[in-house]
């Protein structure tokens, strides 16, 4: 596909979706029922020429009910990758193009060809991305009610997330309780908020977790984020996501009582308990505080596994140096954790337990330093 067919199907899609988002307002304070926008519609007519590869790759949430129907006897997604090494490959194997030391960390970088597509992909469909967030905003600052929590500004995030994946073939399997992810008629969780946590091993992992997750909910990320392009417009500006700085405890103190607010108003919030991105992938110890925030809004805790991104896009890479779907990314949704009447200490080793559970052997840490005290989970991180 060319870039300039690349740019002109994301830009029907965003522009689709801003519409759409003035659209349904509009019709819903006609008639009472406001409905919220299903993904589906702007997928169209593209996707319904190969209702199984949308089994594979798009989330339960995505899929129309006749591919649902179909996901449990034909579907080929892998039912565990947990035993299963990941696909990191070898500097051989990664063919860089270009080395160069990044000016804003210092560290070595790599560019291959499929960092070359990644950056084309970006470069031309991130100002579309720009104008559909400069449009909604207006749309909300000029209809009264019209983006209630921000939703419909971050859904625009959302969507170019997807076309983003979809076009470089690294759309993210999804598994688990996936009907947890569900979105009611205006957004919000039908089960009701929670507070979500995965383990962080990529600058990827906001893409993917922003592709799989379709309810209303509010990142906690550094406020060093805020100067990417893209990214950072959402998280800064309209989309009121929580910024934290860690040099300042004011920052911090101001951080946790917002993210309560969000959690006690119905509003998920997604955060990493390890505090930065691994550099090798594994998972690192936890920062104190993050678990915390449940406890005082009295909501549990939905543990995501994200399996392999650091083998798509690994620290020394610039961008991603292979596609997802080489490389496995995956993404499991576990069975909420029930906080109350527990530690911290309690909760963080039932959620580390879960987060390990769905991924790969090489993602596990190397040592103890958790408290390993299973002989086959300790086999298991050795290999």
């Amino acid at each position: 596909m060319s870039g300039r067919k690349r740019s002109l199907i994301v830009m029907a899609m965003l522009s689709r979706a801003s519409l759409s988002l003035a659209f349904n307002h509009v019709s819903s304070s006609l008639v009472g029922n406001n409905r919220h926008l299903n993904l589906s519609n702007l997928h169209g007519k593209n996707q319904q020429h190969n209702k199984q590869a949308a089994i594979t790759i798009l989330p339960a949430s995505v899929q129309s009910d006749d591919i649902m129907s179909q996901s449990s006897s034909s579907s080929q997604v892998p039912l565990s990758l947990q035993n299963r090494p990941s696909h990191v490959l070898s500097m051989d194997e990664i063919q860089p193009i270009f080395n160069f030391k990044s000016k804003s960390s210092g560290k070595d970088k790599v560019l291959n060809a499929t960092g070359i597509l990644h950056l084309a992909v970006i470069v031309s469909t991130m100002p579309f991305w720009m104008a559909a967030m400069k449009i909604t905003e207006w749309l909300g600052n000029t209809i009264e009610g019209f983006d209630n929590n921000r939703a419909k500004f971050d859904y625009t995030g959302k969507v170019w997330c997807r076309a983003y994946l979809s076009m470089t073939d690294s759309y993210p399997i999804l598994e688990g309780d996936v009907d947890r992810l569900k979105v009611g008629p205006s957004g919000e969780m039908s089960e009701g908020a929670c507070l979500f946590v995965a383990n962080h091993a990529s600058f990827l992992d906001i893409a993917v977790l922003c592709t799989v997750l379709d309810p209303v909910f509010k990142f906690i990320a550094k406020d060093s984020l805020k100067k990417f392009p893209g990214v950072g417009t959402q998280l800064v500006g309209q989309g009121e996501h929580v910024l934290i700085d860690r040099t300042n405890k004011r920052s911090q103190l101001k951080t946790f009582k917002q993210a309560i607010n969000y959690l006690k108003d119905g509003i998920p919030i997604m955060a990493f308990p390890e505090g930065a991105r691994s550099p090798d992938g594994r998972l690192m110890e936890f920062k104190g505080g993050i678990f915390s925030m449940a406890v005082k809004a009295k909501v549990p805790i939905v543990p995501l596994s994200i399996a392999n991104t650091h083998a798509v896009m690994p620290n020394m890479g610039f961008l991603p140096v292979q596609s997802g779907q080489k490389g496995e990314l995956r993404v499991y949704v576990h069975d909420p954790i029930d906080v109350e009447g527990k530690s911290e200490e309690e909760i963080s080793r039932e959620v580390r337990e879960a987060l390990l559970r769905e991924l790969p052997a090489d993602q596990h840490p190397l040592d103890d330093e958790f408290g390993l005290n299973n002989a086959e989970e300790k086999e298991m991180v050795r290999a």
